[in-house]
């Protein structure tokens, strides 16, 4: 008898062996259902929250290097205390900097305050005023839905204008157009000329649509005179950004007066550090989940070898009677690994159909999805859980010796 026959007669000698211990089949899977539904619901969490966050993190730019008085992510309260002594970041190091860059596309210095806007009787009590110049609309990542962004004489004249996000015109505007009206920020007027596309927000915690830009030279006028400057610089590749991060440092310690000896009293940011901190939370998450499947299926696994203990037990005159006409070891090791892995797809089966409802709840409060790669990874545990545990009570029924099973009674 070939392999594939082995099988073949495996799986249906399992079928009736399942069949008519309905009840105790099913006893056995929920150890399995357990685990395989929390697999499964752990998967779905964090490949969710993954996209999310990388659709969010987006935003911020792959390409993007924001040159700052501090690090994102510090090492201790002490290195934080000593960045708040740094030196500002200023425009005219903005401007020299612009200058003396061969590995960018666009710099662009940017400051921002939060100011109250009205705008007839409707007001909004607290947006986010940014100053910045023409070269924002390429280091921001925005785009415009309607009108247009100012343009290099008007970010560097005196005229009153700003770009509006959605969430201000939404505001602020109710029936009326936004383009070409007069918003008020704080006492100053100023002629709105573009509004941005929807943007959603950066983490969930900052809106990236109750914004507003205006020219760098009204907002030191008008809002802050000495501003903490953000210099975003967009670089030309991305696949270059290492090599463009290094003339970007170099640049500014020499714009800073810095001796080879002394540390940077600047930071270098970029997209990169959100994702990395994200992964080790993420995978700090996954290892916990983990170790809550592994209990479930090790417990499952148990219930699983015990209950083919006590069937091949419960089955040794027939082992005896196939052995004597003729059946190999491998047949038999093959019949019960079969069995107790039908047992766990079984099992893995049915958490899928509790965990595919579960994720469509979890939708509502999270970002969630069952994808196929999900699924297969969830029947996989299953099977190999299976094969795993029902190893031993087949590699004893294997290794009967038929004379004596037959004698049993």
């Amino acid at each position: 008898m070939n392999l594939l026959a082995e099988v073949k007669e495996g799986l249906s000698i399992s079928w009736e062996a399942i069949r008519a211990n309905k009840m105790r089949s099913a006893l056995t899977t929920l150890g399995i259902v357990i685990g395989v539904v929390t697999v499964t619901l752990m998967g779905t969490a964090i490949q969710g929250l993954d996209r999310a966050f990388l659709d969010n993190i987006s935003a911020i730019g792959a390409d993007i290097l924001y040159v700052e008085r501090f690090e994102w992510f510090t090492g201790s309260r002490e290195d934080w205390l000593r960045m708040q002594k740094r030196p500002r970041i200023t425009l005219e190091q903005a401007e020299q900097l612009e200058g003396q860059l061969t590995m960018s596309r666009a710099v662009a210095p940017v400051a921002s305050r939060d100011r109250p806007v009205r705008y007839g009787r409707a007001e909004s009590a607290s947006v986010r005023i940014i100053g910045s110049t023409e070269q924002y609309q390429y280091t921001g990542g925005i785009s415009i839905a309607k009108g247009r962004f100012f343009s290099e004489q008007e970010a560097r004249g005196g005229r009153p204008v700003c770009v509006i996000g959605s969430e201000v015109a939404e505001n602020l505007f109710r029936d009326e157009p936004p383009v070409g009206r007069r918003i008020r920020i704080d006492q100053q007027s100023f002629e709105i000329i573009g509004v941005l596309e929807k943007q959603g927000s950066l983490l969930g915690l900052i809106s990236l649509d109750n914004q507003i830009i205006v020219p760098l030279p009204q907002f030191t006028a008008y809002f802050r005179n000495n501003p903490d400057v953000t210099i975003q610089v967009k670089v030309i590749a991305v696949d270059q950004i290492e090599e463009a991060k290094e003339e970007l440092r170099a640049v500014m310690r020499r714009i800073r007066g810095l001796a080879p000896a002394e540390p940077d009293d600047f930071g270098i940011n970029q997209q990169d550090q959100f994702v990395q901190i994200f992964h080790r939370l993420g995978g700090t998450i996954a290892a916990i989940g983990l170790f809550i499947t592994a209990l479930s299926l090790f417990v499952g696994g148990i219930g699983i070898m015990n209950i083919m203990f006590v069937s091949v037990a419960e089955r040794t005159r027939e082992i005896g009677i196939r052995k004597a006409v003729g059946a190999k070891r491998r047949t038999i090791l093959l019949q019960f690994l079969i069995e107790a892995a039908c047992i766990c797809l079984l099992g893995g089966c049915l958490a899928l159909a509790i965990a595919w409802p579960l994720t469509l709840v979890m939708q509502r409060f999270m970002p969630a999805a069952l994808s196929p790669p999900i699924v297969l990874i969830a029947l996989m545990v299953s099977l190999i859980t299976g094969v795993i545990s029902g190893f031993l009570p087949a590699w004893r029924a294997a290794r009967m010796n038929p004379v004596d099973a037959l004698r049993n009674e």
